[in-house]
């Protein structure tokens, strides 16, 4: 009978047990991403060839090719964001269905990182040093709105990506016109961004009140001043 009524302590053991264990594992796979990512040594990246590849590169003049590194600098940044956003709203989301619709835009935008660091190299230039603490930043933006709610969580992910194509169509403004290589990466990047917004949204997500948006374009000015130079 003693043994009956230990049953559910033992019950109960066990599945603290197993939760403080699946909460470590799931700690090190996301800090494991994290170093990947930062590092560039995210063995997803890169399963499709970068666009532009099969264009023959032009000899930049040192200012042209200065500022489509500083571009693309800011962009290899956004994409580092948009990594952390997506791994931490996977990590709270309840919904298992936008959970995986999560971590399947997060795949897609691992191939936009490899494009902007592939650029950056042939442009012998570096990524940011700020990008751990974007990192950071997005990853805990990203898990505070999945846990707050799915509908907002995904309503977040289209207004950044909606940000990101309006950013992008400026750096197509601004990037060196004889930089087809760069304007290609950025054109597919455009496109595929505004195809996760709109994903975003029919999923569920929805528009966020004006002040969340602006607070959002704040940041993601701070962000790109920074990274443009550092």
């Amino acid at each position: 009978m003693d043994r009956l009524s230990s049953l559910p302590h033992l019950r109960q053991t066990v599945m603290k047990q197993y939760n403080e264990y699946k909460l470590i594992d799931t700690m090190i796979i996301n800090i494991d991403h994290a170093i990947r990512t930062l590092f560039s040594q995210n063995t997803d990246i890169g399963s499709r060839p970068a666009p532009g590849s099969s264009v023959e590169e032009v000899e930049l003049q040192p200012a042209s090719k200065l500022q489509a590194a500083r571009l693309m600098r800011v962009n290899h940044t956004g994409e580092v964001c948009a990594q952390a956003l997506y791994k931490g709203q996977a990590l709270t989301v309840r919904i298992n269905e936008v959970r995986d619709r999560l971590e399947k835009a997060a795949k897609e935008e691992n191939d936009h990182l490899a494009w902007c660091e592939e650029r950056l190299r042939a442009l012998k230039s570096r990524t940011s040093i700020l990008n751990p603490l974007f990192y950071a930043g997005a990853f805990t933006i990203g898990a505070l709105a999945g846990k707050v709610d799915a509908s907002w969580g995904l309503g977040f992910i289209a207004e950044t990506e909606y940000q990101v194509v309006q950013h992008l169509t400026t750096h197509l403004q601004l990037i060196p016109h004889d930089d087809y290589k760069s304007r290609a990466i950025l054109e597919k990047m455009r496109e595929e961004e505004a195809q996760h917004a709109t994903n975003a949204l029919i999923a569920g997500g929805i528009y966020l009140p004006s002040p969340v948006r602006l607070l959002m374009q704040g940041l993601s000015k701070i962000m790109i001043k920074t990274t443009y130079w550092i």
